[in-house]
């Protein structure tokens, strides 16, 4: 092919680009690689007559390339023509390009060069970002979900009352707040309980006895105040979740102190379990300690966490401004939707099972957007937001729930403080006990019901242990959905197997 000059770049052009293309001609036959093979390994000259759209369309896959390879060896005389005008067409745009020309798409450009698959193909759609469509999910899940708020506003008004969740003789509760101001007790009779036995003033069965005593003081203590006294519901959960969080703090403070006290002695007499050769042995009690531990984001106590060297004070206020904005997001949905459909409806056992099923349907949309604000605003937001004041360095507060296979993974992931505590306080030392796996399992959910049901029926003053049957409910569906999923994974191997010694050596034979 005969290469034209340019009007605007005269002889002197065309001459400079006929010895670029000459020296380069062969440097760009020797870049040509085989598809899916090494860097080093060059095509040979034989099969040159391959063409350069089949390598980029079978790169990366090796056996395909090797086949379309062979088969461009055979083209014959099309394929080498195509070819060489193929390189004809790189080499005038590239030396376009470096002239900066603006014709450097000329009409003599072939527009279709390569074999490609279509975006949303099975061979191509899991190669590339699919953000454009998960942004318009969200913009259309915003814009129907805004319509439905729209749509309820102008049908029913603002139904949004503040005494349920805050008022003023909620301010006046002179008995809820002095409780909460008074929980600090239990921690420094802890402190003083661990001090006397560091220095042998106290023996280890009375320490122990004292903790108990200690723990379960802090747990009834607010539950008797709550439900003596009127208040606002807001005040009552807040107080039932502080007097929750303070039992566990407790007894991770008292049991990782007993475990510290016995591996010390076992140190000094120098029988240490070689499981335990690499812990840290320094028992120290010292308030400092435990003022941090009480008011960081764990319920596992330790002597000493990991710490960020500095606060983000900027992040801290847009985590702030997030926090509000979801939990008022969260009280609309509940003064709007949840209470009126509640108020509205039946007793679930008194009507219909269509109407009850019906209700539920209705309410389980609603539901769902409350629980994930709720996930969002404590366990990301306000949890971050305290680590971050505190420098506090883990940060590990859920994992990835969402794709959670079987019920006890979710149960795994989604809490972490609280999965953290239970296999350090219940579960492991069940099993060192000699408690079988299920029922150390089956103890842990009963731990984790009992506290869910407090939180719940304490506030409310309604005692129908709904939430501590709801919890313990779980326990069947663990051990169903890990047997399915174990089922599953042995079918699929046996099938894989199957495949593997039966069909594909057939297969083979058959060729």
């Amino acid at each position: 092919m005969k290469i034209s000059e340019s009007p605007e770049s005269g002889d002197d052009t065309a001459t400079t680009m006929n010895a670029q293309l000459n020296e380069s001609s062969d440097l760009n036959l020797s870049r040509r690689r085989r598809p899916g093979g090494s860097s080093n390994t060059t095509v040979p000259d034989s099969c040159s007559k391959t063409s350069s759209s089949e390598a980029d369309y079978l790169d990366g896959d090796s056996s395909r390339g090797e086949s379309a390879a062979v088969k461009g060896c055979e083209g014959g005389k099309d394929a080498v023509e195509f070819q060489n005008s193929m390189r004809n067409v790189e080499r005038i745009e590239n030396h376009e390009n470096r002239l900066g020309s603006r014709f450097t798409y000329r009409p003599s450009a072939p527009a279709h060069r390569t074999i490609k698959e279509s975006p949303l193909s099975s061979d191509a759609i899991f190669k590339q970002s699919h953000a454009g469509l998960f942004n318009l999910c969200i913009v259309v899940l915003v814009a129907v979900n805004s319509r439905l708020i729209i749509e309820n506003l102008m049908k029913y008004g603002w139904l949004i009352r503040t005494g349920f969740w805050f008022s003023s003789r909620s301010l006046r509760d002179w008995p809820l707040f002095m409780c909460c101001l008074t929980l600090p007790i239990f921690p420094l009779a802890a402190f003083l309980f661990e001090k006397l036995a560091q220095k042998n003033l106290m023996s280890e069965p009375v320490v122990v006895l004292l903790h108990i005593v200690n723990t379960t003081a802090a747990v009834l203590y607010p539950v008797l105040v709550i439900l003596r006294c009127d208040y606002a519901f807001m005040s009552g959960a807040t107080l039932m979740l502080f007097a929750c969080i303070v039992w566990l703090k407790l007894v991770s403070y008292a049991h990782t102190n007993y475990d510290m006290r016995a591996l010390a002695k076992s140190v000094e007499k120098g029988d240490t379990p070689s499981s335990s050769l690499n812990m840290d042995y320094s028992y120290d009690v010292n308030i400092k300690s435990l003022t941090y531990f009480m008011v960081a984001p764990t319920l596992c106590y330790q002597i000493s966490y990991p710490r960020t060297p500095y606060v983000r004070k900027g992040w801290v206020v847009r985590q702030f401004v997030k926090l509000i904005i979801f939990t008022g997001f969260m009280g609309f949905i509940i003064e709007q939707y949840i209470n009126p459909i509640v108020q509205n409806s039946q007793h679930p056992l008194k009507g219909n099972l269509l109407y009850a099923i019906e209700r539920v349907l209705k309410l389980s949309v609603p539901n769902l957007y409350v629980w994930l604000c709720m996930f969002y605003c404590f366990f990301h937001l306000w949890l971050n937001i305290l680590a971050e004041l505190l420098c506090f360095g883990d940060r590990e507060f859920y994992k990835d729930w969402w794709n959670a296979k079987t019920v006890e993974e979710y149960w795994r992931m989604w809490n972490m403080p609280v999965h953290k505590w239970m296999v350090r306080h219940i579960y492991f030392p069940c099993l060192r006990n000699g408690i079988p796996k299920g029922v150390a399992l089956i103890i842990a959910f009963l731990v984790s019901a009992v506290f869910h049901e407090l939180f719940i029926a304490v506030p409310c003053h309604i005692f129908k242990l709904w939430a501590f049957f709801g919890i313990m409910f779980q326990v069947p569906l663990v051990f169903i959905t890990s047997y399915l999923q174990n089922k599953l994974r042995s079918s699929m191997h046996s099938w894989s197997t199957y495949v593997c010694t039966s069909i594909l050596p057939c297969l083979d034979e058959s060729q």
